[in-house]
């Protein structure tokens, strides 16, 4: 009997094809870097009252695919940033399929860029409810939370081709580790919040009667900027304590970093209070919320390392890929 064909087109793939770890790591930077840019383009829909500029969805309208020339403007930057769905698609096949393709190959990578890819599909879905429920605010909070998770996944995998599979070895102490993981829940905490200012603030994201969340907006948004000021704090304790116990350098860069992402945005947020939330500053603000996040998950993740396996060692499986990053 003749040999069966190998109807797996990534394994045919990395069968005639073997990418530098140079070539792995920008897909996966590709991946990240679109994961952001859709946040800041979703943004740019909700500030340019675009949200509805395809009312209804899959489709754009009830008898076409795309936007017409009759819905103007509108409908141009709504599809455009739908259309941008398949940008970040190919960036994170691209990474899939880099990992999938690298010798040897990491299973827990390819398992990671499976998980971009299911975050992306899941929030594509969840855009659409947010159109078919005429931006329900929070729906549409749910949409940007989704968007940090892919934000997390992408990040991680990035981080993840630059070390090895061996276990993780803590390079701080259990105290220290604790102190960064309360610093990343009220992180999470000011990001959640934040979803709620938008929710309840004058930025609907359409023209017409747009239910808001049912929060006093001067109120919310003193209790953001509460939770600002406590995670400004605890960025600045992990620092210290960093620096305390000799941390490796690595860390301490990480929480430096983290330090000064939150006062750019904390500059920016009580600029845009100021002058009655002017459209680019709000977007500004966005993209300072997904590098925050960021900078706060490096800090997490530096506070561990993964060398090479051992030989006969059996990598970790890919569910703690989290767990460590070089300190670079």
């Amino acid at each position: 009997m003749g040999r069966v064909p190998n109807l797996n087109p990534l394994a045919a793939i990395s069968q005639r094809w073997t990418p530098s770890p140079a070539t792995v790591r920008r897909a996966a930077m590709a991946a990240l870097v679109m994961s952001v840019v859709i946040v800041v383009t979703g943004g740019a829909v909700r500030l340019t009252s675009s949200g509805l500029g395809c009312p209804t969805w899959p489709k754009c309208t009830a008898d076409s695919l795309t936007t017409t020339s009759a819905m103007g403007v509108h409908g141009a930057i709504e599809f455009t940033n739908r259309m941008l769905t398949y940008v970040l698609c190919a960036a994170v096949g691209w990474a899939i399929i880099a990992a999938r393709a690298a010798k040897p190959w990491r299973r827990g990578l390819t398992r990671l860029g499976w998980a971009q890819f299911w975050v992306v599909m899941s929030n594509a879905v969840w855009g659409g409810l947010t159109v078919l429920t005429h931006l329900n605010p929070y729906i549409v909070a749910a949409h940007f939370l989704l968007s940090a998770a892919l934000i997390t996944v992408a990040l991680v995998t990035w981080q993840r081709v630059a070390e090895g599979d061996g276990a993780p070895r803590p390079l701080v102490g259990k105290p220290v580790k604790q102190l960064t993981w309360v610093l990343i829940g009220a992180t999470l905490a000011l990001i959640s919040v934040g979803t709620l200012v938008t929710g309840a603030g004058p930025h609907a994201g359409d023209h017409s009667d747009v239910p808001r969340v049912g929060i006093d907006w001067e109120s919310i948004a003193q209790l953001h900027a509460d939770l600002a000021w406590v995670v400004c704090a605890l960025a600045l304790a992990l620092w210290f304590v960093l620096r305390a116990v000799d941390a490796p350098p690595g860390p301490r860069r990480r929480a430096r970093d983290l330090i000064v992402v939150l006062l750019a945005q904390g500059v920016i947020g009580y600029v845009q209070y100021a002058t009655h939330l002017p459209e680019l500053l709000v977007g500004l603000h966005m993209l300072g919320a997904a590098l925050i996040w960021i900078a706060a998950l490096r800090v997490l993740l530096s506070m561990r390392e993964r060398p090479a396996a051992a030989p006969g060692e059996v990598p970790a499986p890919a569910g703690t890929e989290h767990a460590a990053v070089p300190a670079s």
